[in-house]
């Protein structure tokens, strides 16, 4: 059967992203793999929508008119300039979203793509559906693939264990990526960052009471449709995580504890150069998972060895062991630039008045006027 120039390319489209998912959801997948297929398969869709547009989707350049050739055809956008077509908002979440897998794609290393996948798995879960709704608000209910693609189940939304691995594997990336991650989000809007279309972060409730025929094994829950009350506890659940369990706080009435400032005097009296409290320190703590961010639905879930969060006054302390740990990250010139990316700003060097100095006695020692 013969179908429309668009229909092939939107076939394409489904197919990369039908062996993504695959390679997502397998326990032996490849990451890259699923990060090149996604990649194709946003790639091919926008390709489709501009083509039934009948939108010119190909580079000409820009004197001539011409159109840029490869190996004898016109050379087709690439997905950043088809996102930036598509979404002309920079700040849209869903271009955010997807731009930032164009970023990962390209600098994934294999060692550390298990890490990888654990860590950015609410942002591929928002890439897969942005994806769907994408393609259903476009060509119809018809195109869905809702009916083949599975909903990932992880153990790290299960259990307190699994809590600690997604954790420990956000440390141990590679700095490079850990840096592109953090400079790419450095200028998004907090409400975007919390945004579902550009990290779908869940929390899973367990389905008690009498089972119906009705029940799914996955429920969705549409914010819209609830009470303001009952709205307020699903978001409140909804950013404190998706483990489910009972978290244990830490004491907070400690007074061996040190305040930021304190933390920003010590370390920068071990440094060759200065420590701000507001700005070092603060993208330190962020950067390393110590603590949570201002304003935190439960804002005592801090890393206990460097930081604890004290109720009574609201403010977060800090350990000796916590000091150790910068002072070890950026205690030199090279390892600070390495960290900030950025050059330290050296400490002034106060330059004493010369002593005069005292005069000679030529007189043996022990000998007195």
């Amino acid at each position: 059967m013969a179908y429309a120039r668009w229909k092939h390319i939107l076939i394409e489209s489904q197919r990369h992203a039908l062996k993504a998912v695959d390679e997502w959801n397998c326990s032996s997948g490849n990451y890259s793999d699923f990060l090149t297929h996604m990649h194709k398969a946003w790639h091919y869709l926008l390709h489709a929508e501009f083509h039934k547009a009948k939108i010119d989707y190909h580079y000409k350049d820009a004197q001539t008119g011409q159109y840029k050739l490869i190996d004898g055809e016109p050379k087709a956008w690439d997905l950043e300039w088809c996102l930036k077509q598509r979404y002309t908002n920079s700040a849209d979440p869903v271009r955010l979203n997807a731009e930032l897998f164009v970023a990962l794609r390209n600098k994934v290393e294999h060692r550390y793509e298990h890490n990888l996948k654990i860590v950015t798995g609410g942002k591929a879960q928002a890439l897969v559906m942005n994806y769907e709704q994408e393609m259903v608000d476009h060509f119809g209910r018809s195109f869905s693939l809702a009916d083949r693609l599975r909903f990932p189940i992880a153990l790290q939304t299960l259990t307190a264990e699994g809590r600690e691995q997604l954790q420990d594997a956000a440390k141990k990336l590679p700095k490079k990526t850990r840096d592109l991650v953090a400079r790419f989000e450095a200028s998004i809007d907090s409400d975007v960052l919390d945004d579902l279309k550009y990290d779908y972060r869940v929390r899973l409730v367990p389905i008690v009471g009498k089972k119906t025929d009705a029940d799914l094994a996955v429920n969705f829950v549409n914010l819209n449709a609830l009470t303001d009350d009952e709205r307020a506890v699903m978001t409140k659940a909804g950013r404190t995580g998706t483990v489910i369990t009972k978290v244990k706080h830490v004491e907070t009435m400690n007074p061996a504890k040190l305040r930021a400032s304190v933390v920003a005097e010590r370390v920068e009296a071990n440094l060759p150069f200065c420590f701000s409290v507001h700005g070092e320190h603060t993208e330190m703590w962020r950067r390393l998972g110590v603590r949570p961010a201002k304003g935190s639905a439960d804002p005592c879930i801090t890393d206990a060895r460097y930081c604890i969060y004290d109720e009574p006054v609201s403010t977060y302390l800090y350990t000796d062991a916590w000091v150790a740990k910068i002072v070890k990250e950026i205690g030199t010139v090279e390892e600070y630039r390495k960290f900030f990316g950025k050059e330290p700003r050296m400490k002034k060097v106060t330059t004493l008045p010369k002593q005069a100095e005292p005069a000679h006695d030529d007189r043996p020692i022990g000998k007195t006027a």
